[in-house]
């Protein structure tokens, strides 16, 4: 196998031990607490992977655009402002949790705790891909993994939301050491003025990041937030019936997201908006297939099965499998649809973002206001099927010259 082929597997093998990580941290979560202890594991799960997705839209997709010899300066700027990015957040997050009472005061706090080394560990997956060497990145996610589930499987049963958290969070230390002296070699030789003056783009108006952060903020982070909302202004039961329903499709978002790494290499070489379409066209088929076949094959898990996996937040999730699996069908027909739109024309994407995310949104409150939990499970499949259907259509009346664009990699300067 060549060496493009072998850098092609370790990141899609990278991109599943990261997934599964996550995969498993929830299942394990749900399996050591009660419904609603794993409700406040919940609602700070989620806050921190709108966190994780806010830094990797600024720093992560800026960086790995980086070409020629400044990697190991981009790379070690990214890492400077990551990590005192996720100081100063998880000071604030620690202050949230020392106001708000109970269990939920104390997960917060273990989270603003943790969350530099959560951080800094996922942002050096985005410095082995820059510097074209994701076996590094596998190496370091691999031990992540390692280290995660022993962790969490020696906890006792009952274990506190702030227990859990602190454990997942200290775990990463491993993983994130092996990966600061992988990359080492590569950032070394800076005095603390280069660094400071090497972090400043971050801070400047313009800076790459800050369009990735707008797709990021309407395309994802807004629905995350809505469900984060449900726990504040409903009830925490509605996060941990959501989260634990999503956990169960976690392999699918490994799919989608390889598409969306890979993809655009392959389908710049295809022939025209024709050949583009044909080949997202059948990719997009094939992955709402196997969301609705994945969806029918957890419904019909029984109930014993299904608590070895969720514990007593089984019930509840179980109830919003049909929705669930209908909205990752679906999902997989939007994600082909924008990823032709950014194949041929990379700024034709926001927008629908923009509109269609917030969409969804709506659904999901309005849902919640009509039908429950299983109303908002709907809302978000309604949503995610109307954003599909527009950037299909989009794709159906967008005029492109021949040949199809080259790449995403030139285009995304600008917000």
């Amino acid at each position: 196998m060549s060496r493009r082929g072998l850098g092609a597997v370790a990141s899609v093998l990278d991109q599943a031990a990261s997934s599964a990580t996550n995969i498993l941290v929830l299942v394990l979560a749900a399996r050591l607490s009660s419904a609603a202890g794993f409700a406040d594991f919940s609602m700070v799960y989620v806050t921190f992977t709108v966190l994780l997705g806010l830094n990797m839209a600024y720093v992560g997709q800026s960086l790995v655009l980086q070409k020629g010899a400044l990697l190991g300066s981009a790379c070690r700027a990214g890492l400077a402002f990551t990590g005192a990015a996720s100081a100063a957040v998880g000071a604030v997050l620690a202050l949230v949790g020392l106001v708000l009472p109970g269990a939920p005061g104390r997960a917060f706090l273990a989270l603003g705790l943790v969350l530099p080394l959560v951080l800094l560990q996922d942002g050096l997956r985005y410095c082995f891909s820059a510097l074209r060497a994701p076996q590094r990145a596998l190496a370091a996610d691999a031990l992540r993994l390692a280290c995660v589930v022993p962790a969490l499987l020696l906890q006792p049963e009952g274990a506190s939301a702030a227990r859990l958290v602190l454990v997942w969070g200290v775990s990463a230390l491993p993983a994130l050491a092996l990966g600061l002296w992988l990359l080492w070699p590569s950032v070394r030789g800076a005095g603390l003025a280069e660094l400071v003056r090497e972090v400043r783009p971050y801070l400047r108006r313009g800076h790459l990041g800050q369009r990735f952060v707008v797709e990021f903020a309407v395309g994802n982070g807004s629905s995350q937030l809505a469900v984060l909302g449900l726990g504040v202004f409903a009830t925490p039961l509605a996060v941990g019936a959501l989260r634990g329903a999503t956990t169960l499709f976690g392999p699918l978002n490994v799919l989608f997201n390889s598409a969306n790494s890979f993809g655009p290499p392959v389908l710049a070489r295809a022939r025209g908006k024709r050949g583009v379409v044909r080949l997202t066209a059948l990719l997009g088929g094939a992955l709402a297939v196997t969301g609705a076949v994945w969806g029918a094959v957890l419904y019909a898990l029984p109930d014993r099965l299904g608590r070895e996996l969720l514990g007593d937040s089984w019930t509840a999730a179980s109830a919003l499998l049909p929705a669930t699996g209908a909205q990752y069908a679906v999902m997989g027909l939007g994600t082909c649809a924008l990823l032709t739109l950014r194949v041929l024309n990379p700024k034709a994407t926001l927008s629908l973002q923009v509109v269609f995310s917030l969409l969804s949104v709506g659904l999901l409150l309005g849902g919640y206001a009509v039908w429950g939990v299983a109303g908002a499970a709907w809302g978000l499949a309604l949503g995610s099927a109307a954003k599909a259907a527009a950037g299909w259509l989009r794709v159906a009346r967008l005029d492109v010259p021949a040949p199809a664009a080259s790449g995403t990699a030139s285009e995304p300067a600008g917000v």
